[in-house]
């Protein structure tokens, strides 16, 4: 696999691991239907919470989060649409993205809550 493929799966890990340190229980990892995927799908608090996690292994282009444009949030919506009524799920639901950097001296974890169609916006920055 290329370095970038690569780094994308441990970023999943790292956001995967955070998620389920602060209580989230895991409902599925790259579920796709179609041509929709999501990279978490976690449930707290009787919320769904779709989440999207952009890697990077520096800041030079710009915040990983940034990358998450608006037909990707478009998409991740669909998304969660097809998944409720899948599943029969009759729960709120939110838009989380996970940012991870992966440099060689540390790995930065950023969380933006309700990171779009927010009701609350809320962030938490790690340090590992």
């Amino acid at each position: 696999m290329t370095d970038h493929i690569e780094l994308g799966k441990k970023g999943e890990a790292i956001a995967t691991e955070h998620l389920v340190f602060l209580g989230f229980t895991i409902l599925e990892s790259n579920w796709r239907h179609k041509k929709m995927e999501v990279d978490i799908i976690a449930l707290k608090d009787n919320v769904l919470i779709m989440v999207e996690v952009k890697t990077r292994g520096t800041r030079q282009f710009g915040d990983p989060e940034s990358f998450v444009d608006k037909k990707k949030q478009l998409m991740l919506a669909d998304a969660a649409e097809e998944y409720i009524l899948q599943n029969k799920l009759d729960v709120p639901v939110r838009y989380d993205i996970i940012s991870v950097i992966i440099d060689e001296f540390h790995t930065i974890v950023m969380h933006i809550e309700d990171a779009f169609f927010p009701d609350n916006l809320k962030t938490h920055e790690a340090y590992y």
